[in-house]
């Protein structure tokens, strides 16, 4: 089962809008929820599912906005969050900013969205392309659009409307790898993971039927191939497109690709990464006089590979003031407010090593708060890359009038939590 009605209010608990599904709860328990909310606040028992009785609120914040559904049913939890996620996603997708102001003053198109968005408690159209053919946001055509609805909605392919026409077709293909490493202050890798996503932009004609080849573990070895390298993907996520029951079967993606810009899937790779970018960090602390920092990073990565708008996070301590920089490449800024020095490499070859030293100077007095040793953090770019090693080896592209289309693929690593720490 899921969500009884849904509410949308303001951070003092007033109700801007609402929508009643199934009439089985009083509308006006909503009016318990923030006391509720505060008391849990107060004792330190915060939690995302507060009850009154038997009635259930399934809330989430956004901007100066609660969210909340009501249920006094064994419900979903995890359908409902996802569909006030997705209500989120919809309502930035109209109105750019979800906050109290664009709820106020698109009111007729909020209950036109809730109408839609979900029946008798159960998410139904939750796509804003769809959405967007048939509810827009000038009024005198709400009227009009009401009397057509668009195919999609009734159709088996919700996510793609009939009749797309494009001059040229082609498509996009983004293999997008971000990189979570931690490394301790003994310089031993105590984590790693890759976390990739492959991302479309197709600008197809029709109704075409793409399949698209991964050199996937797996499927190498359903068919007995065991050449060239593979990669094992672990919690993979489609998007709906995707025929889950063919992947199962036989691991292949095959699926009618939605219009435009979409993720298809997702995936992780649980295996040792090698740091692509190493650091080195000597921190000197000098009593009452100074703080002296010198880092050097090197590209761990291939010769012809270029990291792009590389960032070297490096912490110091909050009373350093009177900073100096010294750089063998990049620039190098204190930004206090932050109590970081962020080195910044525009180009960043692999192979290369560079440096970079910081004087400051610390007060007379001892800052008497004992601070913590936050870690050095890595931001990075490298295009044309991916350290899985992971290939598309084919995209197929069927449709019914046979025309030839382009597929095009592009690789990006970069890093996710990407954390090294100091002994100081």
């Amino acid at each position: 089962m899921s969500a009884s009605a849904i509410f949308v209010l303001d951070l003092k608990g007033k109700v801007l809008i609402c929508r009643n599904y199934k009439g089985d709860v009083d509308m006006s328990e909503i009016d318990h929820f923030l006391p509720l909310l505060m008391q849990h606040e107060e004792e330190g028992l915060l939690c995302p599912v507060l009850s009154h009785g038997n009635v259930h609120f399934m809330w989430i914040k956004h901007s100066n906005l609660y969210l909340v559904a009501t249920t006094n049913k064994n419900s979903n939890a995890s359908l409902v969050y996802s569909f006030l996620y997705k209500m989120v996603e919809v309502f930035t997708e109209y109105f750019k900013e979800l906050e109290e102001e664009s709820i106020q003053d698109n009111f007729v198109v909020v209950y036109e969205l809730l109408d839609e968005l979900m029946d008798f408690g159960f998410p139904q159209t939750t796509d804003s392309k769809i959405l967007q053919e048939y509810i827009t946001q000038e009024g005198a055509k709400l009227e009009v659009a009401k009397s057509k609805v668009p195919t999609t909605v009734t159709n088996a392919v919700s996510w793609r409307s009939e009749g797309i026409k494009y001059k040229k077709n082609e498509v996009f293909i983004d293999v997008i790898e971000s990189i979570n490493v931690l490394v301790n202050a003994n310089g031993s890798v105590m984590s790693s993971d890759i976390v990739g996503s492959i991302k479309l932009k197709t600008m197809l004609s029709g109704m075409p039927e793409l399949r698209l080849g991964l050199n996937d573990r797996v499927l190498f070895a359903l068919t007995g191939r065991d050449k060239g390298k593979t990669v094992v993907m672990e919690d993979v996520k489609f998007h709906q497109c995707v025929r889950l029951s063919r992947f199962e079967s036989d691991r292949t993606i095959s699926f009618i690709p939605p219009d435009g810009e979409s993720e298809l899937m997702s995936y992780r790779i649980n295996t040792h990464v090698k740091p692509l970018i190493w650091i080195e960090s000597v921190i000197e602390k000098f009593s009452h006089s100074r703080v002296e920092i010198m880092v050097k990073a090197k590209g761990q990565f291939k010769k012809q590979s270029v990291a792009n708008n590389v960032e070297v996070r490096v912490p110091v301590p909050s009373d350093a003031d009177s900073p100096k920089f010294k750089t063998s490449t990049g620039s190098a800024k204190y930004v206090p407010e932050k109590d970081l020095v962020v080195w910044t490499i525009k180009s960043f070859p692999g192979g290369k090593e560079f440096l970079m030293r910081a004087h400051f100077g610390l007060p007379s007095v001892e800052n008497a708060e004992n601070e913590g040793k936050p870690p050095i953090t890595v931001k990075f770019e490298i295009p044309y890359f991916t350290v899985s090693g992971i290939q598309v080896r084919y995209m197929k592209i069927i449709e019914k009038s046979g025309y030839q289309a382009l597929p095009w693929v592009r690789y990006i690593t970069q890093s996710g939590d990407y954390q090294l720490r100091t002994n100081v």
